[in-house]
Parts: C-alpha cells; sequence; structure tokens
C-alpha cells in the first residue's frame, strides 16, 4: 500500500505546486503593471518602491515554486537510468612497424 499513497502524495504535492506557480504568476504580472503604472506616474514615489519590492517578492515565490515543481516532477517520474560498462576493445595489440 505504501507506494500508492506515496503516488497519490506526490500527485498532490504537483498539483498544487503548479496552483501555487499559477497565482504566482499571475501576482508577478499585477505587480509588474502597478510598478510600471506607478513609475510613470510618479517616479521615486513610496508607491513606486512598494510596487517593486512586491513584485521582487512574487517573482521571487515564483522561481521557488518552479524550482521546486521541477525538482519533484525530474526525481519522481524518470525511470533510474543504468548505465552499461563501456567495452574494450578485444585486440588491443599493435603490430610495432
Amino acid at each position: 500500500m505504501a507506494p500508492k499513497t506515496e503516488r497519490i502524495q506526490f500527485l498532490r504535492a504537483a498539483r498544487q505546486l503548479h496552483r501555487a506557480r499559477s497565482f504566482y504568476a499571475v501576482g508577478a504580472l499585477l505587480w509588474a503593471g502597478s510598478a510600471a503604472w506607478t513609475s510613470w506616474q510618479a517616479p521615486g514615489s513610496r508607491q513606486m518602491w512598494v510596487s517593486a519590492l512586491l513584485l521582487a517578492v512574487f517573482i521571487g515565490l515564483l522561481a521557488t515554486a518552479a524550482l521546486s515543481l521541477r525538482r519533484l516532477t525530474a526525481h519522481t517520474t524518470r525511470p533510474p537510468v543504468h548505465h552499461a560498462a563501456p567495452r574494450k576493445a578485444a585486440n588491443t595489440r599493435h603490430a610495432h612497424a
């Protein structure tokens, strides 16, 4: 039963990370628009710096969620790779002239 519950937990975690990534992407877009608007209307104002700070926070959260999702799916969905040992040539002697 353990592998089935692990698979369910993996699917839940992946679904939650997809949702979080979407939320952070929308937040980053909204704060980018807000930062652009306030920098156009009132350059150097407190509102512009707050918008820029929140944009940086959402970009950081988006990057963290994307990286976590990539690591989660990379380790669990790929089968393990087994590499064969390299073959050596049967006849390694060379005739010297």
